[in-house]
């Protein structure tokens, strides 16, 4: 029997393996198949296309790219992740990652608990804070600022969930550049230093050059998992109206309370799509990266 690098041969080495691929097979394959069958069908919740739906080909999709909704959702979306993930976790994160990054002891201990406290909370009970936060009668934030009976949730949704989004992700953000700052060679910053070098240039001509392949993978991880993200829906339900009606809160809806599973189904897969594109324009980035240097 032909033996591999660990002397195992092809049959007990397959042995070992066949137990992952079959739950990769279950858990995700099979539901990616399934639902790409499903956005070609008309298939519902109830009615005579839960018992008998129809093959429809592409015609989800077009409907999908025909309707304002679809594309106001989307650009819903868009301006969450830029908002919240691109702009608001990553600046943020580095900042306290750079600020602490020569910080030791109780102070930098306490900001981290803090900043990691938000992240690994449930998200029902993080939504359950905000809203008591943002109350309009008796909300914490109107009591600090002194603006009794403005609602956030209503008069600011958008803003509300990205400043949300921020708050509770940040913790991802901070702890992968203090372990890419950390990666920076002191020396090198102690001559930049000698040099006559502000904390601006520092930063700009010693620091970012060598942690940008960091940034790319944290901007990639943190945008998509943005794009995917269904919490806001607890704290706002997608309204008022649909001014908050970001992609995942869509297809639930489209899906579950209109019953039309064959187009949410489409929806998912359109989702898909654009976050294949996201994933392939940070990979680029990163080659690129990879043959200047």
């Amino acid at each position: 029997m032909p033996a591999d690098a660990a002397g195992l041969g092809r049959a007990r080495a397959a042995a070992f393996v066949a137990p992952a691929l079959l739950l990769i097979a279950g858990f995700l394959v099979f539901p990616a198949l399934w639902t790409i069958y499903l956005g070609m069908t008309d298939y519902r919740l109830t009615g005579l296309a839960a018992a008998e739906p129809a093959f429809t080909g592409l015609d989800n999709v077009r409907r999908a790219l025909d309707e304002d909704q679809f594309t106001h959702s989307l650009g819903l979306t868009l301006q969450f992740v830029v908002g919240s993930a691109v702009l608001g976790q990553a600046l943020l994160g580095f900042a306290i990652a750079w600020l602490l990054r020569e910080r030791h002891g109780a102070l930098r201990r306490l900001v981290e608990a803090l900043v990691l406290l938000a992240w690994i909370l449930p998200g029902s009970v993080v939504a359950f804070l905000w809203i008591a936060l943002l109350d309009r009668e008796d909300g914490t934030l109107n009591a600090l600022l002194g603006t009794p009976g403005t609602a956030w949730l209503v008069e600011h949704p958008m803003a509300a969930i990205i400043v949300f989004n921020i708050w509770r992700g940040t913790a991802f953000s901070m702890m992968l550049y203090a372990a890419a700052l950390s990666s920076v060679p002191p020396s090198q910053l102690e001559t930049a230093r000698l040099a006559g070098a502000s904390s601006w240039q520092q930063l700009r001509d010693v620091v970012l050059p060598r942690i940008r392949g960091h940034v790319l993978t944290n901007l990639l991880l943190i945008s998509l998992w943005t794009f995917n993200d269904f919490t806001p829906f607890l704290l706002t339900n997608g309204g008022p109206g649909d001014e908050t009606e970001i992609m995942p809160v869509f297809v639930y809806k489209t899906a579950l309370f209109n019953g039309e599973l064959g187009y949410g189904a489409a929806l998912s897969v359109l989702m898909l799509l654009v976050n294949l594109v996201i994933a392939l324009v940070y990979v680029r980035l990163l080659r690129a990266r990879e043959a200047a240097s």
